[in-house]
Order: C-alpha cells, then sequence, then structure tokens
C-alpha cells in the first residue's frame, strides 16, 4: 500500500471515529462545522490521486459525500448526537473546494 492510500485509510479512520464518539468525550468544539469542512477537503485531496479519470473521481466525491451521510445517521444512534444537515453541507462544502482547488492548481486528467 502506498504512502497516499495508508494516508487516506488512517485519515479516513480518525474522521469516523471521531464523528461516532459520545459528545461528552470530545473537547469544547468552538465550531465543529469547520472540522466537517476541513476534515472532508483533506479527504478529497487525498482521494483524487486515485481517480484515472472524471468518471472515477466522480465516484470518488460521490462515495466521500456518502460515507458523511452514514456518518451524520450513525450519529443519531448516539445518546448526545444527532443528524445535522448543516454537517453535511459542511462535508459538501469540502469535498467541493478541495474538488475545484485541485483542478484548477494541479488537474489530474
Amino acid at each position: 500500500m502506498g504512502w497516499n492510500a495508508l494516508l487516506f485509510v488512517l485519515t479516513a479512520t480518525a474522521v469516523t471515529v471521531g464523528c461516532l464518539v459520545p459528545n461528552r468525550w470530545l473537547p469544547p468544539l468552538p465550531n465543529d462545522k469547520v472540522l466537517h469542512f476541513v476534515s472532508f477537503a483533506v479527504l478529497t485531496g487525498l482521494a483524487l490521486p486515485f481517480a484515472h479519470d472524471m468518471s472515477s473521481a466522480l465516484l470518488w466525491l460521490a462515495g466521500l459525500l456518502l460515507a458523511g451521510w452514514i456518518i451524520e445517521c450513525l450519529q443519531s444512534l448516539l445518546p448526545d448526537r444527532r443528524f445535522c444537515w448543516r454537517d453535511m453541507a459542511a462535508n459538501a462544502g469540502g469535498i467541493a473546494f478541495a474538488t475545484l482547488a485541485t483542478f484548477l492548481v494541479a488537474p489530474i486528467f
């Protein structure tokens, strides 16, 4: 497994764990929407190099958005967490920002 793949897996694991622990286990967060935005922007930046064409890039992006939705759904099963559309918007914003930045700065196709 290459470094990029390992870094992607570790980052995805950290984001998932951070999103699925009870709130009382977390330090006070000034704005968790920023964390959602940055987390999914970083995941997108790590995922896009795996894409070999536009259709595979779109699959990666859809997969990240789906993963964010699944995480939000799972949060509703935790005692002090809930599904939040604003978190989903922050996730989508991070994905869109990183995608645009990637294609403007370093087009991969």
